[in-house]
């Protein structure tokens, strides 16, 4: 029979492991969703959430759109880490996870979407349909981060 426990702390690790990776699929969910929109709309709400302008040493860099991706999938699965640690600790149920997963995206979204005033690339803060696409899509990643991150946790 095949050992599929790693070493250590495999609890722990395997929380991580799997933070990390539920993380990253959704954020390639809301990055394909942002890039459709803007694609469908002209709504430049995949340019938001791919920018660094507005952050030190980050915006000296000549990021292409893959490198700024990534960034944008490290920032992901480090969100999804935190919770997935928060949820451990809590032992909430998964409907409570995921609720509060939607409601951490969409406090992320809303706070991110100001940001906006920091660039000439980004939405007007004054475009409802901006707005709304934007919170939209990060409500969806919080319901599928959340519950992604229940799934795993039953297994």
């Amino acid at each position: 029979m095949r050992n599929n426990r790693l070493p250590g702390n495999s609890g722990l690790t395997r929380t991580l492991a799997l933070a990390a990776a539920v993380g990253s699929g959704a954020g390639v969910l809301l990055g394909l969703y942002m890039k459709s929109v803007q694609q469908l709309t002209g709504q430049p709400v995949y340019t938001l959430l791919l920018n660094v302008d507005y952050i030190p040493l980050l915006s000296e860099l000549v990021l292409s759109e893959l490198g700024e991706f990534v960034l944008h999938l490290v920032v992901s699965a480090l969100v999804s880490i935190g919770l997935a640690l928060a949820f451990r600790r809590l032992r909430w149920s998964a409907v409570k996870q995921t609720y509060s997963a939607i409601a951490v995206s969409l406090l992320i979204g809303l706070v991110l979407f100001p940001t906006t005033l920091l660039s000439d690339r980004t939405p007007s803060i004054g475009s409802g349909a901006a707005w709304t696409w934007w919170l939209v899509g990060h409500a969806v990643y919080g319901w599928v981060l959340g519950d992604l991150l229940a799934i795993g946790r039953r297994r």
